[in-house]
């Protein structure tokens, strides 16, 4: 019996590793800021949704399917760990109330 459904984006974990490398180099979103002397900057803003798009997954949890693949799960997870890093890095800036609910999400917890 034939296999039934869309076929994989992604063959091997080496391809999807070039893209996710593509995305970090400069493949992600920018957005426009205003710094605290009035002056326009460029940021990056990397975030999974983004990384997801640029991938070409349709949603998260395509993308997270691919995890539960032998052969594509530390890509997957170092690709997350990445996404994680940048937030972590937000804890550092003067509004960090989104970095931390972001955290949340990916299993930080509060430890008095």
């Amino acid at each position: 019996m034939a296999k039934v459904g869309r076929p994989a984006l992604y063959k091997t974990a080496k391809e999807l590793e070039a893209k996710i490398e593509e995305y970090f180099n400069g493949g992600f979103r920018k957005v426009t800021a205003t710094t605290a002397l009035g002056v326009s900057v460029e940021l990056p803003d990397i975030t999974i949704s983004d990384l997801v798009l640029f991938l070409g997954f349709c949603n998260r949890a395509a993308f997270y399917d691919y995890e539960a693949k032998p052969e594509f799960s530390n890509t997957i997870k170092k690709a997350r760990t990445m996404i994680e890093r940048e937030y972590e890095s937000m804890l550092k800036s003067g509004k960090p109330v989104g970095a931390i609910f972001a955290l949340k999400n990916f299993g930080w917890v509060d430890t008095p």
